[in-house]
């Protein structure tokens, strides 16, 4: 089979899809007036049939809107305005082209909703998503955009994710979800593989209010992400609104680091529909918080004692750019973009995979290019019939420069040493990685309750390795391209109450080696291409008008990434005979919501069971302070989550959640033919917490100087239970190294004035200055300030 094929069965569907639904090709307008009980227009209220597709329309000065391109069939219209009771109405399109339907809300009502957020469009999109039948963790990000923090200080406050940083701004990081963690979690913005625009862009880099939105699927991903996640995935929802807008921040905060970001929008005025979108970021932190109880030779007491000293070869400095300018509403397209971006990262590098390795001297940059065009198409041909493509072209250069004969401490002193900083000799290392990237999605809306969607993404990358001072190029480079195609099929049953999904995929990987040859002497082509078979299905069952169950199911792929199977060239030794992950994936959970006059609450629950097969995990080498990804038989993941809300209006919030998660090594027999079990065999897997939650607690004041400012106060506890650093079966469990309980405490505080266009936010990290760590007992920062001033408007 080939991607021909692939391409082939595509084109068919479409085509199918296209002569059944041509039966149906009537398209419909709605208009009408939005006005308050005194015969006031509303201005700015949302008016909703169906946000899965787009069908959404917002009130004028006049309170007038217009939805355009409503197909025929029976709707629940929604309209909210912030300050009036919601209001639904049940109707019916059919008929006449254009039909009116007028609407009036009544002041400081009881809020009757179904969902318990306030009824604004990311609300109720949040909210959709999260009674939807994946698995998934819907964040609006309006509450977070005055704080300095990145996305991953904000996503680690959300139940079943941990975040594990390596240090300050810049550092590595592992995110995980439900136990599975690296590559097995895949990230995009706007359904976009978030690595094509470059290093630097990643969820430690990103401000928050670059985003509207942020999603986090666990363990079954939706097939229009076109992904191969195994544990799970991250999308990232920018403002795509049609509106002109600017978004500009800047944060100054401990340890000299600094935080600037822009983002923008402008409709050139006229009938052209030309529109140009722009953002980016700057990052900087010389990260030289001190570093407590390090042990240290004491020559005077001939022990290892306990010291303070300063981090001090740890700058980092990033920055991002990215501009698009495309058509939006013509007759050949609804939208179509060309775009580049550029991305740029420079950074020392203070320490190695553990604390005990300290380096003076070695330091990496980045640069990354890319150019991208997007194309989007409702009721092509057909009414209900979308397309969706998005191609681009990137390149990722990093350099990384070994080349000091000096072992350092971390009192700054050095001593000679006969190999370079890293363990080995000399090296300034390059590593170019070109990469090409294909993702259409098309869907097909039968009615309002059937539904079709196919996504193709095809992921090709080269990858070439060389240390300048030995050669001038990569002689034997690889290349790994990934090709998979989805197909799902979405029912609505039961007036909504069943919701269900079932799908399937197709996984293509064809990894190209040149390898050397003793026999012909020469690098010589090896060419491999294999296929792997996927599926899953999905429900939501509404018991009660706001409880149900759900529940989830995925056989799973995740395919070899190009850095496991040939490296970095540095700290990442290749692995060519890696192959990929596989496993079973199930959740299930349930959802509560009620309200008690102005007391709105929800709680939600669920269980995971992750069975992961040929699990890929890296090995750390003492010897060369390296690591190289192998795969490992068996690990079966178990736990579950909870997580309650609560918010008394505009007023009060309060989150709380635990998230419990045991991940087993299952190898029984270390390899093939052995008689005698791993010592590891049913043991934890080291260095991955097994209990962690989190608080939140939140109030805010309307009003409170002038009208349109807010006062806002939030505060926020993070909490990890102890585990091991290494495995159970190794050493006296009383002697064996662990990393300690630890609890964090967060505080900010943010004020912003007419109507939101002028902010400014003072936030403390860590203000109880606990000493915290992460992964192999990296030590993070300890208590800092952030000072944040946001301009934005619209």
């Amino acid at each position: 089979m080939k991607i021909k094929f692939f391409l082939l069965l595509f084109l068919c569907i479409w085509f199918a899809g296209s002569g059944i639904q041509a039966q149906n090709a009537s398209k419909f307008r709605i208009e009408g007036k939005v006005t308050d009980k005194a015969g006031s227009p509303v201005a700015f209220a949302n008016v909703i049939l169906d946000i899965k597709r787009n069908l959404t329309g917002t009130s004028n000065a006049d309170g007038m809107y217009v939805i355009e391109n409503v197909p025929q069939g029976s709707y629940e219209m929604v309209i909210s305005s912030v300050g009036y009771e919601e209001t639904k109405s049940r109707i019916e399109v059919n008929g006449a082209r254009t039909l009116t339907f007028n609407f009036t809300l009544n002041d400081n009502a009881q809020d009757l909703r179904e969902v318990l957020v306030k009824g604004d469009r990311q609300k109720a999109e949040v909210q959709k998503l999260k009674t939807s039948g994946f698995s998934v963790n819907a964040l609006d990000l309006k509450d977070f955009q005055n704080l300095g923090s990145d996305l991953n200080q904000v996503l680690a406050r959300t139940s079943g994710v941990k975040v594990r940083e390596t240090g300050g701004m810049g550092s590595n990081f592992e995110f995980s979800i439900n136990g599975l963690s690296g590559k097995q979690i895949r990230y995009f913005i706007d359904g976009v593989p978030m690595d094509i625009f470059g290093n630097s862009m990643s969820l430690n880099n990103i401000p928050v209010n670059l985003a509207e939105r942020v999603e986090v699927y666990k363990g079954v991903v939706p097939v229009s992400l076109g992904a191969d996640a195994m544990g799970g995935a991250v999308n990232i929802v920018t403002n795509q609104r049609v509106r002109n807008y600017l978004d500009a921040s800047y944060s100054i905060g401990s340890f000299n680091s600094h935080r600037a970001a822009i983002t923008g929008q402008y409709t050139i005025p006229g009938q052209s529909g030309i529109v140009v979108r722009a953002n980016g970021f700057y990052n900087y932190s010389d990260n030289n918080y001190i570093m407590r109880d390090v042990e240290v030779w004491d020559e005077e007491e001939y022990e290892y004692v306990p010291k303070n000293f300063r981090r001090f070869h740890d700058d980092y400095m990033s920055v991002m750019g990215k501009l698009e300018a495309g058509v939006l509403n013509k007759k050949w397209t609804d939208a179509f973009f060309v775009g580049g971006s550029y991305s740029h990262t420079d950074q020392d590098i203070q320490t190695g995979f553990r604390q005990h390795i300290v380096y003076g001297d070695v330091h990496r940059n980045s640069n990354s290019y890319s150019t991208f065009a997007s194309y989007r198409k409702d009721s092509l041909f057909v009414n209900g019939l979308n397309l969706n493509v998005f191609a681009s072209v990137s390149r990722d250069y990093m350099i990384t420069a070994d080349t000091s004969m000096y072992q350092y401490g971390w009192d700054g002193t050095r001593i000679k040493r006969s190999s370079a900083e890293m363990g080995g000799s000399k090296a300034i290392s390059h590593l170019i990685r070109p990469k090409k990237f294909l993702r259409a999605n098309l869907s097909y809306d039968i009615n309002s309750h059937h539904s079709f969607n196919m996504n193709y993404s095809y992921d090709h990358v080269e990858n070439n390795s060389y240390n300048e001072l030995i050669q001038d190029k990569d002689y034997a480079p690889g290349n790994l391209g990934k090709g998979i195609l989805g197909v799902a099929y979405q029912g609505n049953f039961f007036k909504d109450r069943l919701l269900t999904q079932v799908f399937g995929k197709i996984y293509q990987v064809h990894l190209k080696q040149n390898q050397w040859s003793n026999i012909e002497y020469d690098y010589v082509d090896q060419d491999t291409v294999f296929y792997n078979y996927g599926y899953g299905v999905t429900g939501r069952l509404k018991l009660f008008r706001a409880t149900g169950i759900k529940f989830s199911y995925e056989k799973a792929y995740r395919l070899q990434e190009v850095e496991e199977m040939f490296g970095d060239g540095l700290t990442i030794i290749g692995n060519p005979v890696l192959k990929p992950e596989n496993g079973d994936n199930f959740n299930a959970g349930i959802f509560q919501g009620f309200d008690m006059g102005r007391h709105h609450f929800f709680i939600e629950a669920g269980a995971f069971y992750r069975d992961a097969r040929d699990f890929i995990y890296a090995v750390p080498y003492e010897r060369n302070n390296a690591m190289q990804y192998e795969n490992k038989s068996s690990v079966v993941i178990k736990g579950g989550e909870a997580e309650m809300r609560y918010t008394f209006d505009e007023l009060l919030s309060v989150t709380v959640n635990a998230t419990y998660q045991n991940a087993i090594n299952m190898t029984k027999y270390s390899r093939e033919g052995s008689t005698i079990p791993e010592a590891t065999y049913k043991n934890k897997i080291p260095n991955r917490p097994w209990f962690f939650g989190n608080a939140d607690l939140g109030i805010g004041k309307n009003n409170v100087w002038s009208d349109g400012d807010r006062l806002q106060f939030n505060y926020n506890s993070q909490y990890v239970h102890w585990f091991y650093l290494t495995w159970e079966a190794y050493g006296d469990k009383r002697g064996k190294a662990t990393i300690p309980t630890q609890f964090v405490h967060n505080a900010s505080v943010a004020y912003s004035f007419l109507n939101g266009r002028y902010n400014c936010s003072l936030e403390c990290r860590n203000f109880t200055n606990e000493l915290a760590f992460d992964n192999f007992k990296l030590q993070k920062p300890g208590r800092s300030f952030t000072v944040k001033l946001r301009y934005f408007i619209h």
